[in-house]
């Protein structure tokens, strides 16, 4: 155990086999994750052969949500939400190992943390269900165009000038103090057992749908297949939760988001 500048006290590192196996088996999630961003996939357009990617670049027919669409979109969605949050969240499993290893059992050392993150990816899921189903609004709407991006430039502006101001709220504050500081986050949190390693996860995450929520929605702006879009926000993401002034940084993409919108409101 070692004491940390806020006082609090967490174990010392993790062994190193320990810390290798976390860390390859969170590098082979989103390796996963990548690749399927990056290579596409059958988006149920009937066999036409439009991967995830390439459909943000070509014209399609516009989608039939029958329950097989629907299913497949909610993937891409839950697919996308992991290769692009699971970086950020790394400094709270790892950190959760480290704290977890004095209970852990013999026989499996990191069980405990798989099940936190099962738990953080469960709660992404949950949105990745919400997020399905708005798209599946705004196509109804005709909203969308095929390339999934909005097609209306009030709701492009409105989606915009929401991000930015959500970005200046308390609440996003206070999500992004909770995802900033694990060890706050986990000390006030802390569940025994494999049921309570879920629990804490799906709390963790809840915190961080909190924070990301609108950054997200910009995907909707920017076009959900837009594989630049999808980069930037992981990266702003991952920037923001983990550099010392990435709460100034936030804020400062806020301030940025709702001039954007105000120009495009004025210039289109």
């Amino acid at each position: 155990m070692f004491e940390s500048n806020a006082g609090a006290r967490v174990p010392a590192a993790l062994p190193g086999r320990d810390r290798i196996t976390l860390v390859a088996g969170l590098a082979a999630v989103l390796a996963i994750a990548w690749v399927w961003l990056l290579l596409g996939s059958d988006m149920g357009t009937g066999g036409s052969g439009h991967s995830m990617v390439g459909m943000s670049s070509r014209m399609v027919q516009p989608a039939t949500w029958t329950p097989a669409y629907a299913a497949t979109i909610f993937v891409m969605w839950w697919v996308m939400m992991i290769a692009m949050m699971l970086p950020s969240a790394v400094p709270t499993l790892l950190l959760f190992a480290r704290i977890n290893r004095k209970d852990r059992a013999a026989e499996a050392p990191l069980l405990p943390t798989a099940l936190f993150g099962a738990g953080y990816l469960l709660a992404w899921g949950a949105f990745s269900v919400a997020a399905t189903a708005l798209q599946a609004g705004l196509d109804a709407a005709r909203l969308l165009s095929p390339t999934m991006a909005t097609s209306s430039r009030w709701l492009g502006v409105g989606i915009l000038v929401a991000a930015g101001i959500w970005q200046l709220t308390p609440l996003k504050a206070s999500c992004l103090r909770h995802c900033r500081t694990p060890l706050s986050f986990l000390m006030h949190n802390w569940r025994p057992g494999p049921a309570g390693a879920v629990l804490m996860g799906l709390g963790h995450g809840a915190y961080c749908i909190g924070c990301c929520w609108f950054l997200m929605s910009l995907l909707f702006f920017g076009g959900v297949m837009n594989l630049y879009w999808i980069l930037g926000i992981a990266t702003f993401v991952l920037l923001e939760k983990t550099v010392p002034q990435g709460h100034w940084l936030g804020r400062i993409a806020g301030v940025a988001l709702i001039v954007w919108g105000a120009v495009l409101a004025v210039h289109p």
